[in-house]
Protein backbone atom coordinates (compact mmCIF):
# COMPACT_ATOMS: atom_id res chain seq x y z
CA UNK A 1 0.00 0.00 0.00
CA UNK A 2 2.94 2.83 1.07
CA UNK A 3 4.96 1.12 -2.59
CA UNK A 4 0.97 2.79 -4.51
CA UNK A 5 0.65 5.83 -2.83
CA UNK A 6 4.41 6.95 -2.95
CA UNK A 7 4.83 5.81 -6.66
CA UNK A 8 1.43 7.82 -7.42
CA UNK A 9 3.33 10.95 -5.54
CA UNK A 10 6.25 10.10 -7.17
CA UNK A 11 4.54 11.15 -10.85
CA UNK A 12 2.84 13.78 -9.22
CA UNK A 13 -0.84 12.26 -9.53
CA UNK A 14 -3.69 14.25 -8.15
CA UNK A 15 -5.16 10.88 -7.29
CA UNK A 16 -5.03 7.12 -7.06
CA UNK A 17 -6.83 5.21 -10.16
CA UNK A 18 -9.69 2.81 -9.33
CA UNK A 19 -7.74 -0.44 -9.30
CA UNK A 20 -5.19 1.02 -6.94
CA UNK A 21 -7.54 3.43 -4.44
CA UNK A 22 -9.22 -0.09 -4.23
CA UNK A 23 -6.22 -1.53 -3.12
CA UNK A 24 -5.37 0.89 -0.67
CA UNK A 25 -9.11 0.62 0.99
CA UNK A 26 -9.24 -3.24 0.75
CA UNK A 27 -5.31 -3.05 2.52
CA UNK A 28 -7.32 -1.23 5.40
CA UNK A 29 -10.13 -3.74 5.54
CA UNK A 30 -12.56 -2.73 3.18
CA UNK A 31 -14.20 -5.47 0.84
CA UNK A 32 -13.72 -4.94 -2.48
CA UNK A 33 -15.19 -6.27 -5.68
CA UNK A 34 -13.69 -9.15 -7.21
CA UNK A 35 -11.27 -8.21 -10.53
CA UNK A 36 -8.39 -7.76 -12.56
CA UNK A 37 -6.73 -5.29 -15.13
CA UNK A 38 -6.57 -6.04 -18.84
CA UNK A 39 -4.11 -4.69 -20.88
CA UNK A 40 -5.53 -6.10 -23.88
CA UNK A 41 -8.83 -7.57 -25.31
CA UNK A 42 -7.87 -11.11 -25.25
CA UNK A 43 -7.02 -10.14 -21.29
CA UNK A 44 -10.14 -8.71 -20.86
CA UNK A 45 -11.96 -11.68 -21.93
CA UNK A 46 -10.28 -14.19 -19.74
CA UNK A 47 -10.64 -12.08 -16.41
CA UNK A 48 -14.24 -11.92 -17.54
CA UNK A 49 -14.64 -15.70 -18.09
CA UNK A 50 -12.28 -16.42 -14.62
CA UNK A 51 -14.59 -14.43 -12.71
CA UNK A 52 -17.76 -15.37 -14.32
CA UNK A 53 -20.31 -13.76 -16.20
CA UNK A 54 -22.10 -10.94 -15.58
CA UNK A 55 -18.96 -8.40 -15.34
CA UNK A 56 -18.74 -4.66 -15.89
CA UNK A 57 -15.48 -3.17 -17.81
CA UNK A 58 -14.39 0.25 -16.49
CA UNK A 59 -11.59 2.39 -18.39
CA UNK A 60 -8.86 3.09 -15.95
CA UNK A 61 -6.59 5.98 -15.44
CA UNK A 62 -5.47 8.31 -12.72
CA UNK A 63 -6.89 11.11 -14.31
CA UNK A 64 -10.20 9.43 -14.86
CA UNK A 65 -12.66 10.79 -12.40
CA UNK A 66 -15.93 10.94 -14.32
CA UNK A 67 -16.17 7.94 -15.92
CA UNK A 68 -19.76 7.10 -16.77
CA UNK A 69 -20.30 10.34 -18.17
CA UNK A 70 -17.81 9.76 -20.85
CA UNK A 71 -19.19 6.54 -21.71
CA UNK A 72 -16.21 4.11 -19.79
CA UNK A 73 -18.16 2.53 -17.70
CA UNK A 74 -19.55 -0.73 -19.38
CA UNK A 75 -22.57 -2.67 -17.05
CA UNK A 76 -24.19 -6.50 -16.55
CA UNK A 77 -21.99 -7.94 -19.79
CA UNK A 78 -23.35 -11.22 -19.98
CA UNK A 79 -20.77 -13.37 -22.57
CA UNK A 80 -17.17 -13.15 -24.27
CA UNK A 81 -18.43 -11.81 -27.26
CA UNK A 82 -20.15 -8.45 -24.91
CA UNK A 83 -16.78 -8.26 -22.98
CA UNK A 84 -14.71 -7.76 -26.33
CA UNK A 85 -17.07 -5.75 -27.84
CA UNK A 86 -17.38 -2.91 -24.68
CA UNK A 87 -13.39 -3.16 -24.36
CA UNK A 88 -13.20 -1.99 -28.07
CA UNK A 89 -15.90 0.99 -27.58
CA UNK A 90 -13.45 1.94 -24.41
CA UNK A 91 -10.44 2.10 -26.25
CA UNK A 92 -11.92 3.79 -29.11
CA UNK A 93 -12.54 6.61 -26.59
CA UNK A 94 -9.01 8.15 -27.26
CA UNK A 95 -8.74 8.03 -23.44
CA UNK A 96 -5.13 7.50 -22.26
CA UNK A 97 -5.49 4.49 -19.25
CA UNK A 98 -3.60 2.15 -17.18
CA UNK A 99 -6.12 -0.77 -18.67
CA UNK A 100 -9.43 -1.55 -18.37
CA UNK A 101 -10.58 -2.93 -14.98
CA UNK A 102 -12.79 -6.31 -15.40
CA UNK A 103 -15.02 -6.50 -12.32
CA UNK A 104 -17.71 -9.10 -10.98
CA UNK A 105 -21.24 -7.27 -11.54
CA UNK A 106 -22.41 -6.92 -7.98
CA UNK A 107 -26.14 -6.59 -7.38
CA UNK A 108 -27.87 -5.21 -4.24
CA UNK A 109 -30.71 -2.72 -3.39
CA UNK A 110 -28.49 -0.89 -0.94
CA UNK A 111 -26.13 1.65 -1.18
CA UNK A 112 -24.13 3.25 1.30
CA UNK A 113 -20.68 6.00 1.27
CA UNK A 114 -17.85 5.76 3.08
CA UNK A 115 -15.35 8.15 3.21
CA UNK A 116 -12.54 9.91 4.39
CA UNK A 117 -12.02 14.00 4.49
CA UNK A 118 -9.12 16.72 6.22
CA UNK A 119 -10.73 19.21 8.07
CA UNK A 120 -8.09 22.29 8.18
CA UNK A 121 -8.77 22.34 12.68
CA UNK A 122 -9.66 18.42 13.06
CA UNK A 123 -7.57 16.78 10.89
CA UNK A 124 -8.81 13.27 9.38
CA UNK A 125 -12.55 12.50 9.57
CA UNK A 126 -14.57 9.15 8.90
CA UNK A 127 -17.91 9.65 6.77
CA UNK A 128 -20.49 7.19 7.02
CA UNK A 129 -24.17 7.28 4.95
CA UNK A 130 -26.39 6.68 2.57
CA UNK A 131 -24.92 6.07 -0.77
CA UNK A 132 -25.31 5.95 -4.69
CA UNK A 133 -27.15 8.77 -6.54
CA UNK A 134 -28.86 9.35 -3.27
CA UNK A 135 -25.77 10.67 -1.24
CA UNK A 136 -25.35 14.54 -2.33
CA UNK A 137 -29.68 14.93 -2.62
CA UNK A 138 -30.40 13.38 0.82
CA UNK A 139 -27.18 14.12 3.30
CA UNK A 140 -27.59 11.73 4.95
CA UNK A 141 -24.44 11.55 6.68
CA UNK A 142 -22.20 10.89 10.27
CA UNK A 143 -19.35 12.14 10.97
CA UNK A 144 -15.95 11.36 13.46
CA UNK A 145 -12.58 12.56 13.62
CA UNK A 146 -10.23 9.41 12.64
CA UNK A 147 -8.46 7.56 14.22
CA UNK A 148 -12.50 5.82 15.75
CA UNK A 149 -12.45 2.81 17.82
CA UNK A 150 -15.15 -0.06 16.94
CA UNK A 151 -17.52 1.93 19.49
CA UNK A 152 -17.49 5.63 17.34
CA UNK A 153 -17.95 3.45 14.36
CA UNK A 154 -21.21 1.74 15.68
CA UNK A 155 -22.15 5.00 16.42
CA UNK A 156 -21.85 6.69 13.31
CA UNK A 157 -24.15 3.98 11.77
CA UNK A 158 -27.02 4.15 13.98
CA UNK A 159 -26.74 8.12 13.36
CA UNK A 160 -27.88 8.08 10.12
CA UNK A 161 -31.55 8.59 9.56
CA UNK A 162 -31.99 5.81 7.17
CA UNK A 163 -30.31 2.60 9.22
CA UNK A 164 -33.29 0.92 8.87
CA UNK A 165 -32.22 -0.02 5.92
CA UNK A 166 -29.28 -2.01 7.65
CA UNK A 167 -32.09 -4.29 8.97
CA UNK A 168 -34.16 -6.72 6.80
CA UNK A 169 -35.60 -5.17 4.05
CA UNK A 170 -37.13 -6.40 0.84
CA UNK A 171 -36.31 -10.12 1.96
CA UNK A 172 -33.06 -9.53 2.25
CA UNK A 173 -30.94 -10.49 5.68
CA UNK A 174 -29.60 -7.21 7.94
CA UNK A 175 -26.72 -5.88 7.09
CA UNK A 176 -23.17 -7.46 8.78
CA UNK A 177 -23.06 -4.52 10.86
CA UNK A 178 -19.05 -6.25 12.11
CA UNK A 179 -18.09 -5.70 8.20
CA UNK A 180 -18.84 -2.25 8.39
CA UNK A 181 -17.38 -1.14 11.59
CA UNK A 182 -14.30 -2.89 10.24
CA UNK A 183 -14.12 -1.01 7.10
CA UNK A 184 -14.82 2.48 8.95
CA UNK A 185 -12.22 1.83 11.73
CA UNK A 186 -9.90 0.89 9.06
CA UNK A 187 -9.86 4.03 7.32
CA UNK A 188 -9.90 5.96 9.96
CA UNK A 189 -6.51 4.44 10.70
CA UNK A 190 -5.33 4.40 7.22
CA UNK A 191 -6.05 8.58 6.92
CA UNK A 192 -4.56 9.22 10.41
CA UNK A 193 -1.32 7.15 9.54
CA UNK A 194 -0.86 8.54 6.13
CA UNK A 195 -0.94 11.99 5.35
CA UNK A 196 -0.51 11.74 1.68
CA UNK A 197 -4.15 10.98 1.35
CA UNK A 198 -5.96 14.09 1.18
CA UNK A 199 -9.53 12.49 1.02
CA UNK A 200 -11.15 8.95 0.04
CA UNK A 201 -14.68 8.41 -1.40
CA UNK A 202 -16.07 4.70 -1.54
CA UNK A 203 -18.80 5.14 -3.28
CA UNK A 204 -21.34 2.93 -4.01
CA UNK A 205 -20.95 0.62 -0.93
CA UNK A 206 -23.17 -1.96 -2.32
CA UNK A 207 -25.08 -4.54 0.15
CA UNK A 208 -24.36 -8.20 -1.45
CA UNK A 209 -26.37 -10.39 0.62
CA UNK A 210 -25.41 -9.31 4.17
CA UNK A 211 -22.23 -8.04 3.17
CA UNK A 212 -20.79 -4.12 2.28
CA UNK A 213 -18.80 -4.39 -0.96
CA UNK A 214 -16.90 -1.53 -2.04
CA UNK A 215 -17.50 -1.31 -6.37
CA UNK A 216 -16.29 2.27 -6.75
CA UNK A 217 -13.19 3.86 -4.80
CA UNK A 218 -11.37 7.10 -5.28
CA UNK A 219 -8.05 7.91 -3.06
CA UNK A 220 -7.45 12.10 -4.07
CA UNK A 221 -3.48 12.69 -2.59
CA UNK A 222 -2.38 15.39 -0.70
CA UNK A 223 0.14 16.47 -3.27
CA UNK A 224 -3.18 17.59 -5.53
Amino acid sequence: MKEILQKAIDKKQKALSEYDSKRVVASAGVAITREGLAGSKDEAVTLAEKLGFPVVLKGCSSTLTHKTEMGMVKLNLGNSEAVAQAYDDIIKAGVELDGVLVQEMIKGDREFVIGLTRDPQFGPCVMFGLGGIFTEVLNDVSFRVAPITEIDAMEMIEEIKTKKLLDEFRGSPAVDKKALVKALVGIGKLGDENDQIAEIDINPVIISGDQPVAVDALVVLANS
